[in-house]
């Protein structure tokens, strides 16, 4: 018997956490915390694990490994990337263990299947050739001209990132925004690890003046040092760190910095200068110093895609066939239109028995 058990991640904008138990083998998808302030899976509903594989590194998918050892100190499966990312995070070295970015490894009696997610460098999805086909997207995008997005084979139970639920704005769209509301400078802000390169990338393609952070810089040279991109976008991204960092950051050029919500790195520290126009596009938690300013109608947000919209959404639950489909961190009247148009059922509940038959929701 095997079964599947949401401890986090359905039904809002949770953390992460999917625990997986396959003939007496327990195997935890993710281990996040917020992303609002406090909000942590129950760690003591998880209890001892015989590993845990990491989507990626950001922190509603991986901020509760400083709870590792409450879940049996097993050993931690993520690419090599997002380890990279996440520095020490609570895990020592002999308990990390690499996931190829495409591929496969073997966990335990289970042979784990990865694709790369589109949504930020490192990022994966998982898939499990058991009772039909498991499939856990963690954040995916297919709409990134720097990030690849491998589509996953098909499962009849998919775990899909509903971030967006019925958005059905395109990527394209949003950037042609963006960059009008750029000009004559703004700050950007940009999660670490995240959509930095490709914001630079595309509104310097758009003619804009743009300069990066020290950490959007760090990630532009991560990117090239990992030699996997067309050779155009390598090329641009070379120009982009061939312009030097400033001795003194000016309001009237675009300056793409960290961290998204201003709350730390350049982005925190120009939110202070009445000079400097600030413009957020990620999930905005309270209490961050975003939420200050866009309550007081300081910065602007707009929206830039690094979740699925509805049309991407739809195209990849006909793709893989899914039959039931989990969308996660998202709440139910948040996709209305997902529910109809899905030829999949869409489910929310948080325990599903799965047997080669079939998924039963218990």
């Amino acid at each position: 018997m095997a079964s599947l058990t949401v401890i986090s991640g359905v039904g809002g904008k949770l953390p992460a956490a999917f625990l997986l138990e396959i003939e007496g083998y327990r195997l935890l998808w993710d281990l996040g915390a917020g992303p609002e302030p406090g909000v942590r899976p129950a760690v003591a509903a998880i209890g001892q694990v015989d590993a845990l594989c990491l989507t990626h590194s950001h922190v509603d998918h991986a901020a509760a490994l400083d709870s590792w050892a409450d879940i049996g100190s097993p050993p931690v499966y993520a690419s090599e990337i997002t380890w990279q990312q996440l520095g020490e995070a609570g895990v020592p070295a002999q308990a990390r263990r690499i996931l190829p970015l495409r591929g496969q490894c073997a966990l335990g009696p289970l042979n784990l299947f990865t694709g790369r997610s589109g949504h930020s460098p490192g990022s994966i999805w998982f898939h499990l050739p058991i009772a039909g086909g498991i499939t856990y997207m963690g954040d995916w995008s297919r709409e990134s001209l720097l990030l690849p997005f491998d589509c996953p084979p098909r499962a009849r139970l998919l775990i899909t990132d509903g971030s967006y639920g019925d958005r059905n704005q395109r990527l394209a769209q949003q950037i042609d925004a963006l960059a009008l509301a750029a000009q004559g400078g703004a700050v950007v802000t940009a999660p670490l690890h995240g959509r930095g390169p490709e914001m630079a990338l595309q509104l310097s393609a758009r003619g804009l003046p743009v300069v990066m952070c020290p950490q959007v810089r760090e990630e532009v040279a991560q990117l090239l040092a990992l030699n996997s991109l067309p050779a155009a976008a390598m090329l641009a991204l070379a120009r982009l760190l061939r312009v030097a960092t400033p001795d003194c950051w000016r309001p009237d050029t675009v300056i793409v910095a960290a961290d998204a919500v201003a709350d730390s790195g350049l982005a925190a520290q120009l939110s202070h200068q009445p000079d400097f126009r600030l413009i957020f596009s990620s999930h905005v938690s309270r209490g961050t110093r975003a939420f200050e300013m866009l309550q007081s109608g300081m910065a602007r947000w707009l929206p830039w895609n690094v979740h699925p919209p509805l049309d991407d959404q739809l195209a990849l639950i006909r793709q893989t066939a899914a039959q039931k489909v989990i969308p996660a961190f998202v709440a139910p009247q948040e996709c209305q239109q997902l529910m109809s148009q899905s030829p999949a059922m869409l489910c929310w509940q948080h325990r599903y028995s799965l047997s080669s038959g079939w998924e039963r929701v218990v």
